[in-house]
Formats: structure tokens, C-alpha cells, sequence
């Protein structure tokens, strides 16, 4: 057998004992302190329990530690259910049906919980988040819903406000200005079909209420605004304003200024703060096109774009604009009067392609057969197309055209004997008619 013995004569065995026998034996000591040698026996007792302090500081630390952590991780778990209850499971909630209806707006990018909170306010739903869950029910019919003006009926459940969104019976305040439409009502000589004013087409759009106290801004209220001196009021351009304060007739002077487009206005508003909705916006339209300069190439002004642009709308089909825009251009240019029947029939009530010789001899300001130049406003809303025929027009010498048959086909021409020739061939088609 070998072995060690501790040498302080403890007489405990500090190492591992073999046996040389067939039995083995090992033994592990325990763990000791092992005092330095410079140490006394009560410097190590007091550096035996410093150590155990620290550790037992160092377990209430961990101990400490842990709790914290755990404390954290509970509350984000309660935020979370609590965003989530909120979020999916039940809120205040009207039951319905609903009661009068409100005007509400939607805007343009506008999120599920943005448009509840909007209905909210406005009392049509109980909570914004119960408009939500419904929005999150239907995400087919969430995505339907346009920006834009609605009336909702207050105190509606959420699901039935989501559906009165989408209904579009409940859209207020959209108008839809064709091209070539004119402020006030006009009828065709021929079929004797009436075709409504932009003043009216607002009036219709403008309609709010139930169906027993339903109120809209009238035609009359929005062409008395509409004829008003205050100009910037009715949001008129900068490069509009001096030819508009000249317009003889006060009636016309917002003519053509409302662009062809569908405009979302605030039926609540007044009939000054709907004009004024329109306006700007048409301006910010036209100018778009390069309107502000464009002029410069063809002599006009952006106004005068915009007047010559109302002819084109109304004399030309699409793919003739450019060449009825170089007329236009180079008649202006030789100081030769437009003779366009369009500027006749502007000023009468009842219009058609053919005028007659008492038609033609009125003068008026705007009648281009009595008076050289451009009429006194446009003649219409011309489409963003006829706006930049006028200002990039196609390059030629014409002076003169005429439609020739009722399937549109027009003939241009730089000489007067060939227009004559060209009038015989429409004469003989029967589109020049006179139906009064």
C-alpha cells in the first residue's frame, strides 16, 4: 500500500489510497480551506465567513434578479392580452338600428382603426375597436370602401355602419364633370333631351338627410355664389383672375373652370365653399399639364388655353384635337374669326351641330362669328386631352374643317374652295339638318 499522510499531523489522509491486492479502494477527500501559510487560524475563520456573506449576498442578488425578471415578462404578457381583448373580443357596440344620418369623411389611405375612430366622433359607433372587429370580420368589405363623403346613420353596430359604407346609396357629395359639360342646363333641338348643368349635377350630389328632411344646396344658391366678385373666394387662379373679373356675364364667369373629373366635395359646406372645392382643385389639374407655360409656343395665355381648349372639346373627336387645335392656333394668327358653331350655341338654350343665319348673327361675346378672337370664357369643361392639343397642336397650314358625315369624319383643308366642296359632302350626309 502507498499513500500520503498530512504532514500537519492531523492523521487524515488527504490524497487516494490503492490497494496491490485485488481489491481497489479510492477515496476523494473532501473539500477543505486551505490556509495560506502566513494565515493564523482566526484570520481564516473571519475570511471563511466574508466569503460566505458574499455568497449568500450574491444568491439574494440572483434570487432578486430572477423576480424582476419575471415580474417584467407577466406584464408584457398583460399588455398583450390586454391589446389583444381589446383588439378581437367584444366592445361597446351600438345595437341599432341606427338614427338620423351624419356626414362623414374618409381619406385617402386611411386604416380600418383611423375610419372608426372618425365614426366614433361622430357617435355613429359605440367604440372605434368595435369597428374594427367588424372591419377585421370582413376584410372583403373593408377594402370596397372609397375616400370620400358618406352619411351613416348615428348609433348604428358596427356591422351595419360597415355596410352603409360600402352601400352606394350612402356616397354624398361625388360629381361627375363629363368633358365638354356646361354650368347651366341646355336641350338638344333634335331629340329635345336635357342635359344637365354642372350647378345642377352638384345640387343632385349635395343631397343629405333622411328621405323626410333631406336638404341640398340648390342650382340657384351655387350660380348666385358662383357669379359672386370675390374671387379668391371662389378659389379662381392667379392666371385666371384679371380675365374673369372681365367676364360681361357674372353667371359664366366660373365657365370651364371646374375641370371634366369626378371632385368628392363636403356637401354640408355652403354653396361658396363647394365652388371653391372644385375650383382649386381644377386649377391644380390644369396646371398639371404644364398650362402656366405651354402657352408661350402656340402666343396665349393659360387662360386662353383653357378657352381655346373648350372649343376643341367641342368641335373634335379625340384623334382630330391636335389638327382643330392648329385651326384654331393659326386663325388667331392672321387675325381671321374662328366661325365655330359651338360659340353659337353656347348662349342659346336649345343647341345642335347646325345653326341657322339669325343664330349666327347675334352678337354676343362669345359668338366667334360676329366678333374676331376667342370668346369671352370657355365654352365648356374641356377633358385634359383637348387642353394639351392646344398646347402642343399638330403641324400644319389649315384654316379650315367640317365633319362631313354622322360617323365623325372630318376634312381639313388651308384652302376656302375645298371647305366649300367639304360643306356639300356633309350637306349631303345630313348632318347639318336643322332640326328647328
Amino acid at each position: 500500500m502507498s499513500g500520503r499522510w498530512d504532514e500537519g499531523g492531523s492523521g487524515r489522509p488527504t490524497g487516494s489510497f490503492d490497494f496491490d491486492n485485488d481489491e481497489t479502494m479510492v477515496m476523494r477527500a473532501l473539500p477543505q480551506t486551505i490556509e495560506p501559510p502566513h494565515m493564523s487560524r482566526a484570520e481564516a475563520r473571519k475570511q471563511r465567513e466574508a466569503q460566505s456573506k458574499r455568497a449568500k449576498r450574491g444568491k439574494k442578488v440572483g434570487v432578486l434578479a430572477l423576480l424582476v425578471l419575471v415580474i417584467a415578462v407577466l406584464g408584457v404578457g398583460a399588455y398583450g392580452a390586454t391589446w389583444y381583448m381589446n383588439r378581437t373580443q367584444a366592445a361597446a357596440d351600438y345595437a341599432g338600428p341606427g338614427g338620423a344620418p351624419v356626414v362623414i369623411q374618409i381619406l385617402p389611405g386611411e386604416t380600418a382603426s383611423e375610419i372608426g375612430a372618425t365614426l366614433a366622433e361622430k357617435d355613429v359607433v359605440a367604440s372605434s375597436a368595435a369597428f374594427y372587429n367588424a372591419a377585421v370580420s370582413n376584410s372583403a368589405e373593408i377594402q370596397k370602401v372609397q375616400p370620400g363623403f358618406y352619411q351613416v346613420p348615428v348609433q348604428s353596430s358596427a356591422a351595419d355602419a360597415l355596410d352603409t359604407l360600402v352601400a352606394p346609396e350612402s356616397r354624398v357629395g361625388l360629381v361627375v364633370v363629363a368633358a365638354g359639360r356646361q354650368l347651366h342646363d341646355s336641350s338638344d333641338a333634335q331629340t329635345g333631351a336635357l342635359k344637365k348643368g354642372i350647378y345642377n349635377l352638384i345640387e343632385e350630389a349635395s343631397c343629405v338627410g333622411s328621405a323626410s328632411a333631406q336638404t341640398c344646396v340648390t342650382a340657384d344658391e351655387l350660380n348666385t355664389a358662383g357669379a359672386s366678385s370675390d374671387l379668391a373666394a371662389l378659389g379662381v387662379p392667379s392666371w385666371a383672375m384679371s380675365s374673369v373679373q372681365g367676364v360681361p356675364d357674372k353667371d359664366r364667369q366660373l365657365e370651364g373652370l371646374i375641370a371634366a373629373s369626378s371632385w368628392d366635395f363636403d356637401p354640408t359646406g355652403t354653396p361658396t365653399e363647394i365652388l371653391r372645392t372644385l375650383v382649386q382643385g381644377s386649377a391644380e389639374k390644369y396646371e398639371s399639364t404644364g398650362i402656366l407655360t405651354a402657352g408661350s409656343g402656340v402666343g396665349l395665355s393659360p387662360y386662353q388655353l383653357l378657352v381655346a381648349a373648350s372649343l376643341v372639346e367641342r368641335e373634335a373627336l379625340p384623334d382630330d384635337m391636335s389638327k382643330v387645335a392648329r385651326v384654331i392656333v393659326n386663325r388667331l394668327a392672321v387675325d381671321q374669326p374662328l366661325q365655330f358653331d359651338s360659340t353659337v350655341n353656347y348662349s342659346l338654350d336649345t343647341t345642335e351641330v347646325a345653326t341657322t343665319d339669325d343664330d349666327r348673327a347675334r352678337v354676343t361675346p362669345w359668338n366667334t362669328y360676329a366678333m374676331p378672337g376667342l370668346p369671352a370664357t370657355p365654352i365648356a369643361s374641356p377633358s385634359i386631352e383637348a387642353l394639351q392639343a392646344v398646347e402642343s397642336p399638330a403641324l400644319g397650314d389649315w384654316l379650315y374643317f367640317v365633319t362631313i358625315n354622322m360617323q365623325g369624319e372630318t376634312l381639313f383643308t388651308h384652302s376656302y374652295d375645298e371647305h366649300l366642296a367639304n360643306i356639300v359632302l356633309a350637306q349631303e350626309s345630313g348632318i347639318l339638318d336643322s332640326g328647328r
